[in-house]
This record gives C-alpha cells, sequence and structure tokens, in this order.
C-alpha cells in the first residue's frame, strides 16, 4: 500500500510539473466523479458505488482520433450475505491508457460526442468483518478492458463532460463476481486545457 501510495504521488507530481508544457500541446486535464454501476454476478454482491476520476488526454490539431490516460478510485458497498459479513466493501484503484474518437463537428460547436476504449491494470481490495468478526482484508491486481460514449459541452479552454464505460476486469474470482468483475462509472466532470 505504501508503494501505492507513493506511486500516486509521483505521478500527481509529473503531471503538475508537465501541465505547462502539456498545455502548450493541446493536452487537456479532466477531474469528475459519480456513480458506479455493478453488473452481472457482481450486482448480487454490491450495491451502487461511487468513484472519482483524474485524466490527461491529447488530440492532435485536426485529428479525430486522441489519447487519453486515466485513474479512478472506486468504492462498492458489499452485502451482508457476502461472506456473511458486516460493513464489507470493495475499493478498486486503475489505471487505464485509452484511445479517444471525436466525431465530426464544427469548430465553433458546444455539443462534441466521442468514443473512449482501452485497456489498464485494476487492484481490488475488500474490507470489513467476516461472520466471526474476522477482519476480512484482501487484495489482487488484474488486466481490464473498457469502452464507452460521452459528450463535452462547452467551448474555449474548459468544458463540462458526461461518460458512461463499460469496464470489464478479468478477475478470475469466484467470490464475488463470477469470472469478471464488471461495472459502469457514470460520470460528470470538467476538462480543462486544449484550446477546444
Amino acid at each position: 500500500m505504501r508503494g501505492l501510495k507513493k506511486g500516486a504521488a509521483a505521478v500527481g507530481l509529473a503531471l503538475l510539473l508537465g501541465a505547462p508544457v502539456a498545455h502548450a500541446q493541446g493536452a487537456q486535464f479532466s477531474l469528475g466523479g459519480g456513480v458506479g454501476v455493478p453488473l452481472g454476478n457482481f450486482d448480487d454482491a454490491a450495491s451502487l458505488g461511487w468513484h472519482g476520476l483524474a485524466a490527461i488526454s491529447f488530440v492532435p490539431t485536426g485529428w479525430p482520433v486522441g489519447i487519453q490516460i486515466d485513474g479512478s478510485y472506486q468504492q462498492f458497498s458489499l452485502s451482508d450475505d457476502f461472506l456473511g459479513g458486516d460493513g464489507l466493501k470493495t475499493r478498486l484503484l486503475q489505471g487505464t491508457a485509452n484511445v479517444v474518437f471525436n466525431f465530426n463537428t464544427e469548430p465553433d460547436a458546444t455539443f462534441r460526442p466521442y468514443l473512449i476504449g482501452g485497456g489498464g491494470i485494476y487492484n481490488d481490495k475488500v474490507t470489513g468483518q467476516d461472520e466471526v468478526g474476522e477482519v476480512v482484508e484482501g487484495g489482487r491486481t488484474n488486466f481490464g478492458i473498457n469502452a464507452g460514449a460521452g459528450f463535452n459541452f462547452g467551448a474555449g479552454g474548459a468544458s463540462l463532460f458526461v461518460e458512461g464505460r463499460f469496464h470489464n476486469v478479468f478477475s478470475g474470482d469466484e467470490s464475488i463476481s463470477g469470472s469478471n468483475l464488471q461495472f459502469i462509472p457514470i460520470t460528470l466532470g470538467i476538462r480543462l486545457g486544449g484550446g477546444s
């Protein structure tokens, strides 16, 4: 966990130090959050969750395709029936690299739809107490993929966005979610920079 915190701090510092250069190259910085919707077998064990997202994206001028690197924290409460526990939660830390396709719109359009998809690393950890009162704490890291769509609203150096993405984590954990962990975070946020 200590290594994960150091890694997150290093990424944050790199983003801050690289902001002036990235802004000059047309990069956008995004912050957002919203609800997480568990799917499939995961939905049987978890209730609606919440998440926060930070991202940096770059679309070359005149190109419809760009890239986005993002990190997110997700948390879901687990049913008391799961492991017979009490106050169980699962949290996911994830980092993904994605391709973004922006639909062709007028340069001064304030409504700009896009598609996004890619892959990344997901670390999930269950915490709480089991049926005999012992602390449950375990985590694992797996590869996953995601795909979704969104809309940017606004123009100039700042815009709002709404986005939904399907995530499939190849967890292989039968206890929580069956073969894969699946969920859809619905995000509302703001993008800064990029000049679009």
